[in-house]
């Protein structure tokens, strides 16, 4: 058994009988193999097994982040791009883990910050995303966006997001965003229903330095991997940087990031379909 994942936290939300069996079956696991199960919230855990969504696996990443406790995500949820050992395969994708059989990834996260008048409202940070957005009035907002001190527009929109390579296949993609590999040390802006159709996304060194000031505004929020929440106002600033923290997650033997992708965006599948078919028909 690998030394480095003694103590082993477990994590899920018991909404379901599936997740709570789930839940009993790898404790069953672990035990066997000589492992501690620490209760869940345990900072002092080596390893942090996660079962459910990707939202799980982001609650408990922004949790654990700053303890350097690595996880690994079991998807009982409906995409599951953080979250790689799916459900049949727990039993050996834990065991391999066991074994030592694993890599370690690290992943960038956000720090935020939200000032008025020159005093600090939040401090947080951000795993997938952080976005500014319209509030409950439905109406646009208008604010200037600048990185590293220089101003690049002011912008009538929706809102925008601002996301690590992590977070471009979230929020982000589905606003029509690129996606970046976790490598890339990027993070891309993405405008939300700009009033302009000049206003494209736009990737920036994750080394930036980028301000969202928000001008003209009757109700604005910001949020933060849809997690944090707070009410912003008209003059009101969201700072955004690099953390200096990474989110650390193990993938079992045989993960690949673009195989990932191919399955749970369905690239090719309208051709494999078809070439089945033809086989088939032959």
């Amino acid at each position: 058994m690998s030394l480095a994942f003694r103590r082993i936290a477990l994590i899920g939300k018991l909404r379901s009988a599936e997740i709570e069996k789930s839940l009993r079956e790898i404790r069953a696991l672990l035990e066997k193999r000589g492992c501690e199960v620490v209760p869940e919230g345990a900072t002092r855990a080596d390893l942090a097994i996660v079962i459910g969504g990707d939202g799980t696996m982001l609650a408990a990443a922004r949790e654990l982040v700053r303890h350097r406790v690595p996880l690994v995500g079991i998807n009982q949820g409906r995409v599951g791009f953080m979250t790689d050992i799916g459900h049949d395969d727990m039993q050996s994708g834990v065991g391999a883990i066991l074994d030592g059989k694993y890599a370690i990834e690290e992943r960038a996260l956000l720090d935020a910050e939200i000032v008025r008048e020159r005093k600090t409202l939040l401090r947080t940070i951000a795993l997938n995303e952080a976005v500014i957005g319209k509030g409950s009035q439905g109406r646009l907002i208008e604010f200037d966006l600048s990185i590293d001190g220089e101003f690049v527009y002011t912008l009538r929109a929706d809102g925008m997001i601002v996301a690590t390579p992590t977070g471009s296949t979230a929020y982000a993609l589905s606003a029509q965003g690129p996606i970046l590999h976790p490598a890339v040390s990027a993070l891309t802006l993405v405008p939300l229903n700009p009033h302009t159709l000049s206003a494209r996304p736009v990737s920036v060194s994750d080394r930036a330095a980028i301000e969202i000031l928000l001008v003209r505004a009757l109700d604005a929020r910001a949020h933060f991997d849809g997690l944090a929440l707070a009410d912003m106002a008209e003059g009101d600033r969201l700072l955004l940087k690099r953390s200096a923290d990474v989110a650390r997650f193990v993938h079992p033997p045989g993960y690949r990031y673009f195989a990932t992708l191919r399955e749970k965006l369905r690239w090719s599948e309208a051709l494999e379909k078809r070439e089945k078919g033809g086989r088939a028909g032959e």
